[in-house]
């Protein structure tokens, strides 16, 4: 077992390894002392219904719990991204009235990143502010979303418009949870670890390069969750430094939601990335091949690198992005593999720019 700790303005540990959910009772212990406060449980219907012969992760964890002495509440949404929106918190927080969850009590957040988002966001505004713990079930979630105290919720102007920074109280990455997952799910997951070789770690890159995981998988988990823990340090709020972490995602963002969302978040973020190295090599920002390189690696893990939607579509769509300041856009691009740098574009200087960038 893994434990990184995350020296954020709410201190917290996230510990990475397998038959975490057995343990969760006791690791609470660490939040929690000898108090057991009641537990809002909040998780989509796939992951509540995940099962493998007698086991079942969602019931299974609950009966723990209780055994334990935590009075659990469970809420239960639809799975999907339609699902992480104010009208759905807005059902939480009837949910968290209706069992009395108060600022002594904990939200327990299982499930991938849109149950992570959107239950930290509710537990973020709740009485202004309870504490929550993470337990990420999706690669994708293990590696970034639970990580740095970023909730949110989209609205249909854009993605993760409306949030709040709420950094979890624990966060509980147990790699047996991978085994559920269908390959498009464990490959979306795959473009953020593809992301942060590519901004930060090339020997990282490298590796990804040469094929799958395999028995590398947890090491990578915690190589991806340390880089994360490092930015997140030095630039907590999002002002800076840490707006490196979007790199693919103001156009892989523009790609889902002009998909309206039947393109995943993975695979926007795939597409984002090939789109903004191609766009930068022409423009001589970054090196000849770093393009390819990030294509052909995007491809062996199952993930596309193309979109057929106009660039004037997916420009407008960025220029709503939440990194928008005035009238400019901060595009994230590549100085090098493994090197990231910031590059402030204005509203009208940004369709020349990607130019070449989107077209097959």
């Amino acid at each position: 077992m893994k434990t990184i700790h995350v020296a954020a303005g709410r201190p917290y540990d996230i510990r990475i390894g397998g038959g975490l959910l057995r343990e969760l009772p006791a690791l609470l212990t660490g939040i929690c002392g000898e108090r057991r406060p009641r537990l809002a449980l909040i998780t989509d219907d796939r992951v509540n219904a995940l099962a493998d012969g007698a086991r079942r992760p969602v019931p299974d964890l609950q009966a723990a719990l209780e055994a334990a002495g935590y009075p659990v509440c469970k809420f239960v949404f639809p799975n999907g991204e339609a699902s992480k929106t104010l009208d759905t918190v807005q059902k939480v927080y009837g949910f968290l009235s209706a069992n009395s969850i108060t600022r002594t009590d904990l939200i327990l957040a299982v499930g991938g990143g849109v149950v992570g988002d959107l239950a930290g966001f509710a537990a973020a505004t709740w009485l202004r502010g309870v504490s929550f713990v993470q337990v990420p079930t999706t690669l994708l979630a293990m590696v970034d979303s639970s990580v740095g105290g970023k909730t949110g919720v989209d609205i249909p102007e854009g993605k993760n418009l409306v949030g709040a920074f709420w950094q979890p109280s624990f966060v509980a990455c147990d790699t047996d949870m991978l085994s559920f997952l269908p390959a498009e799910t464990f490959a979306d997951g795959m473009a953020e670890v593809i992301k942060y070789g590519a901004i930060l770690d090339e020997s990282l890159f490298s590796l990804l390069e040469a094929g799958a995981p395999g028995d590398r998988l947890r090491e990578i988990i915690a190589r991806c969750v340390d880089l994360k823990r490092q930015v997140v340090e030095e630039d907590e709020r999002d002002r800076g430094l840490r707006q490196i972490l979007n790199f693919g995602h103001t156009f892989g963002h523009a790609i889902e939601k002009e998909s309206a969302f039947s393109v995943t978040h993975g695979q926007g973020v795939a597409i984002g990335m090939a789109l903004m190295a191609r766009a930068c090599e022409r423009v001589g920002l970054t090196p000849a091949g770093t393009a390819d390189r990030i294509a052909r690696c995007c491809a062996l893990h199952g993930l596309p690198t193309r979109t057929d939607y106009p660039l004037e579509t997916l420009c407008a769509h960025a220029m709503g992005d939440k990194k928008r300041a005035g009238d400019r856009l901060t595009l994230v691009t590549l100085e090098r593999l493994g090197k990231a740098t910031l590059h402030p574009v204005g509203a009208a200087e940004l369709p020349d720019f990607m130019k070449g960038g989107a077209g097959r």
